[in-house]
Formats: structure tokens, C-alpha cells, sequence
């Protein structure tokens, strides 16, 4: 059988799931073929994905990597075109010559290259948390107007996805809960006094995954975890209350449905980010992925435990969020951007992450919200708020 190419633009190429991605692409060339590629400042990592790769289009997120990018490429020989408009993101995640979208970009500068794919009907693939967190129901909105498929990246959410029925209009009558596993990130068994000490070194050590800086961070607070529950309302039309999270430090079952049955279906697998993708570019096929198999002969046992309050708080403001006004979702996600960032350029404390989130929920008013607009307003209101509570702390 003779394979028609997908093309595929990668939001997001330098970073970890981008990487991933073009190693799952380069494993399949008669399948896929790269379109086009985004980074942040990493010119390096990007000319040389451009080598290999040959895509047509290159964005960078300013106008000096994007020149450095540029004069690079035009002398080592490479044809490949460097973007430098406004909207250059949303070009090449709409344009028409394009299959399937990775939407890798890390925060909430994600969310509108992510509406343009769904508007534009693509396949979309997301890795990027913040474009349900922070688009919420307008995301989805774009989704259905624009008849795109969405298949979630993230391994939780992409194992509850191979966990359900392939016919969406079962789910309601079928489901009763979904159960989203966390490992637990590096300081589940440290005593909670003394997690103010935690440094940004010891925070971004992810026992299992490999990841960017802000990513571990969100994981060792859990609120990763946080921002999933929020994804999986979305993703899966449930309501909160119908998505628990427990901690499986092993991180073999990726996560799990609960029928109305009692029965319980789970997806396992190594820890490695090529899985879902994989799974992701392919689908509804599956393809090699390059991830080594499990070997159950030599699979330790798996255990499981509640988070407990005490080293995640934050993690109940994922349920919090859902229950107030649409947007409030959105002032989460900047407050603890903000917060992140703040800690690891060291002007807070680890355990003060948390005292971010919660004042700028406190703080921030939400109204009407009726488009991306208003949207990316309140984002930007949100991060004014959380940068003013940043300034008061003390570490």
C-alpha cells in the first residue's frame, strides 16, 4: 500500500515533546514529512532541525533569533523560509498545505496558534496544557466550528483517550470516572517543612521524565496535575467530579476509566513521551515509536496513594477553578506561570508558588468572556496582579 505523506508543523521543535516528535518523524519518513517548525531562542538546536528536516518555514520567537536563524540558514545552503510577521505562528499552524499540528508550545503563547489549527481543521495534536486551560470552552468552540480532530499528547490524557470508546457518544452513558496517575515529582516523601528550601536545581529533577524547566517545576508542586484536571473536563465533557488523581510513583499506568460497571481500563507503558506521540501522528493507526517495551518478568510492583494537601496544595484548585466563572481557569494558569518563572530566576521560594496562585485567584476579578480576546486580556490582567504579589514576598 502506497502512504500519502501528512505534513506536519511542529509548534514548539526545540523543546522536549518537539524533539520527541521529530525523532518519532524521522522513524517514518514514507509516512510524514515536516512543514514547518517553531522555537523559542535556541538557533542552534533549530538550524539543525532544519538540515534535516528541510521544512519550508521556521519561526522564531523574536525578531533576533529570527535574523540569526536567517543569515545561518541562507549560508549553509538551506532554502528553508524564516517568518517573521505577527501572526507568523498562526500561519503555519493554518495553512492549508498542512496535515497535523503539534501544539508543543510551552504557556499560554500556545493558545492562539492552537485556534487557528482547530479553526482551520486540522489534526491537531496537543501537548500544550494551556490552550484548554486558558481557552476552556472557546477553545472547544473553535474545535467543533472548525470540525478539527483533537487528540490529546499529554501520556495521562492520551491513555485515558485509548482507554475509552471509540464512539464518543457512549461516553456519558458508560463512564463513571477517569482517574488521572501522578508520580508524585521528586518530593513526595520530604518532610512539608522543609519544602521552602527546595532549590530550582532540585525541583527541575524529575525522577521519571525527562522535561523542560518549567514543566518539572509543575510537577514537583503537582499542579501539572491541576492543570490536567482542567484539560480533562474539556477533553472529555466530564463533569469535575468524575476525575480523581492518584499517585503511582512507577508511572506504568498512564492513567485510567472507571466504567459504570465498576471495570476498570488502563493504559501502561514506559515512561517516554514518544508513546503518545506516536500514537498521536499515526492515529488511528499505530506506529513503532522507538520506546522500549515492558518487560513484566522484570516490572517492579506498583503502588498507589492519595495526594495529600500538605505537599500539594494546590492541587484542589483545579476543582475550585471549575466551579467559578469561565476565565477563572485562565487566571490559574498565569498566576502559576508567573509564579514558576519567579521561582526559578530565585525571587521566591518553592513554597511560595502556591501563595501566588492562591492571592491572584483572590485578587483577580472574572467577567463576561466571549472570544480570545478577552481571554488574552484577562491573561495579561492575571500576570499584572501575580507579578505585584511576586514583588511583596518575602524569601
Amino acid at each position: 500500500m502506497v502512504l500519502t505523506k501528512q505534513r506536519v508543523t511542529v509548534l514548539g521543535s526545540t523543546g522536549s515533546v518537539g524533539v520527541n516528535t521529530l525523532d518519532v518523524i524521522a522513524g517514518h519518513p514514507e509516512r510524514f514529512e515536516v512543514f514547518a517548525l517553531s522555537a523559542s531562542t535556541r538557533v542552534d538546536l533549530m538550524l539543525a532541525q532544519c538540515f534535516k528536516f528541510k521544512p519550508c518555514y521556521a519561526v522564531m520567537a523574536s525578531a533576533t533569533h529570527a535574523a540569526d536563524l536567517a543569515d545561518q540558514l541562507k549560508a549553509n545552503g538551506l532554502f528553508t523560509q524564516v517568518l517573521t510577521t505577527k501572526n507568523a505562528l498562526e500561519t503555519i499552524a493554518s495553512d492549508e498545505r498542512v496535515d497535523i499540528v503539534m501544539a508543543a508550545i510551552v504557556g499560554a503563547a500556545g493558545l492562539a496558534p492552537c485556534m487557528a489549527a482547530a479553526r482551520a481543521g486540522k489534526k491537531l495534536l496537543l501537548a500544550n496544557k494551556e490552550a484548554l486551560v486558558v481557552g476552556a470552552e472557546v477553545f472547544m468552540h473553535a474545535v467543533r466550528e472548525g470540525n478539527a480532530r483533537l487528540l490529546p499528547i499529554d501520556s495521562e490524557h492520551s491513555a485515558i483517550f485509548q482507554s475509552l470508546p471509540e464512539d464518543p457518544r457512549v461516553w456519558a452513558e458508560r463512564i463513571d470516572k477517569i482517574i488521572l496517575t501522578a508520580s508524585g515529582g521528586p518530593f513526595r516523601n520530604r518532610a512539608p517543612a522543609t519544602l521552602r528550601d527546595v532549590t530550582p536545581d532540585e525541583a527541575c529533577a524529575h525522577p521519571n521524565w525527562v522535561m523542560g524547566r518549567k514543566i518539572s517545576v509543575d510537577s514537583a508542586t503537582m499542579m501539572n496535575k491541576a492543570l490536567e484536571v482542567i484539560e480533562a473536563r474539556y477533553l472529555f465533557d466530564l463533569a469535575p467530579e468524575q476525575i480523581e488523581v492518584v499517585i503511582h510513583p512507577q508511572s506504568i499506568i498512564h492513567s485510567m476509566v472507571q466504567y459504570r460497571d465498576t471495570s476498570v481500563v488502563a493504559q501502561l507503558g514506559t515512561p517516554d513521551m514518544r508513546v503518545p506521540i506516536a500514537y498521536g501522528l499515526a492515529w488511528p493507526d499505530r506506529i513503532a515509536s522507538g520506546a522500549q517495551a515492558l518487560d513484566f518478568k522484570t516490572l517492579a510492583s506498583m503502588t498507589f496513594s492519595v495526594p495529600d494537601n500538605e505537599h500539594f496544595p494546590g492541587l484542589p484548585l483545579a476543582w475550585e477553578v471549575l466551579q467559578a466563572p469561565t476565565g477563572t481557569t485562565a487566571v490559574l494558569n498565569a498566576a502559576n506561570e508567573m509564579g514558576v518563572a519567579a521561582f526559578l530566576e530565585k525571587r521566591i521560594r518553592f513554597d511560595q508558588i502556591h501563595v501566588v496562585n492562591r492571592a491572584t485567584l483572590d485578587a483577580v476579578s472574572v467577567s463576561d468572556i466571549n472570544g480570545i480576546e478577552d481571554l488574552l486580556a484577562l491573561d495579561t490582567a492575571s500576570r499584572a496582579t501575580a507579578s505585584t504579589i511576586i514583588g511583596k514576598l518575602k524569601t
